[in-house]
């Protein structure tokens, strides 16, 4: 089911299937990514509790071997609506039969949309209501924009710039789009990234030490989208399909990465991770204002 949030600035559509945000207008504009299925079905999906893939998309905890497909089973999933305004939207998911499949514990993932003017604010609560058991997860976002915006200009036109000049490393991947190491990435004048279709010909660039506001923008266009994410959310991938001039990038702000090439990931003690501690919880969240 889709949900409608809407003030005198945008109108947003949320469904309940992934928590996945659907659309943003503002402007006579569209900014998200339509979802061709021809070119990539979704739109700005989540990656919960899992970012990424695991080595042959196995992964171990407490001595059993677990399945799970990439970026964990948030996609398929449909979420409760919590709470609803003119401006707001929370929905949340728990465990369930299907989930302990993949992932052996309890959870409760609020999902919030909220709409300040020109900036929908994506919040994430995660609650750990075990009395005994520490709870490892991570999430990311997947935002797709259209590129152009409104039209306005060529895909080559865009480029992503970061609000202040950074040195960021990019994280070396293997064919299956798994870690090897990282190396220093090139920034123009150290804050400019130009889009190419090429760029993606090998999966996502995922970069950590960046700046944390990023604006996708043309000199030959008006509109804009800034993605802002804070602090607990220390990664950023940038993505289109691979060998496709795809129109559209997705901006992604994860709190975790993929596992390692040729490592089958113990849960217990994989890094970048969170671990909630027993009826503890933990909130992360990114911003995309609309220009």
């Amino acid at each position: 089911m889709l949900y409608t949030l809407k003030n005198q600035q945008l109108t947003v559509v949320v469904s309940d299937l992934g928590a996945e945000l659907h659309s943003v207008v503002g402007n006579g504009c569209e900014y998200i990514w339509i979802g061709d299925p021809d070119v990539w079905k979704f739109k700005a999906p989540l990656c919960f509790p899992f970012c990424g893939r695991f080595y042959e998309g196995k992964y171990t905890y407490d001595g059993k071997v677990y399945e799970t497909p990439c970026h964990g089973f948030i996609r398929p999933s449909t979420f409760a609506v919590e709470e609803q305004t003119d401006t707001s939207i929370c929905l949340t998911l728990r465990e369930s039969e299907e989930t302990k499949k993949i992932y052996p514990f309890d959870f409760v993932l609020k999902v919030w949309y909220i709409l300040e003017g020109n900036t929908l604010i994506n919040r994430f609560d995660m609650v750990n209501p075990s009395a005994d058991k520490v709870l490892p997860m991570t999430l990311g976002g997947h935002p797709g924009f259209n590129v152009p915006l409104a039209g306005e200009g060529e895909f080559t036109d865009y480029y992503l710039e970061f609000a202040n000049p950074c040195s960021p490393d990019v994280f070396v991947m293997s064919e299956n789009c798994l870690l090897t190491g990282k190396t220093a990435f090139y920034l123009e004048d150290g804050k400019r990234l130009r889009l190419r279709h090429d760029l993606f010909d090998h999966d996502a660039i995922f970069l950590c030490r960046t700046d944390t506001s990023v604006t996708l923008r043309s000199d030959k266009a008006k509109r804009s989208v800034t993605v802002k994410f804070d602090g607990g959310m220390p990664y950023l991938g940038v993505w289109h399909k691979p060998k496709v001039e795809a129109p559209y990038v997705c901006i992604e702000p994860w709190c975790g990465l993929p596992g390692h090439e040729g490592v089958m990931v113990d849960l217990a003690t994989k890094p970048d991770m969170f671990r909630i501690e027993p009826k503890g919880s933990k909130t992360v969240a990114f911003s995309m204002i609309f220009e």
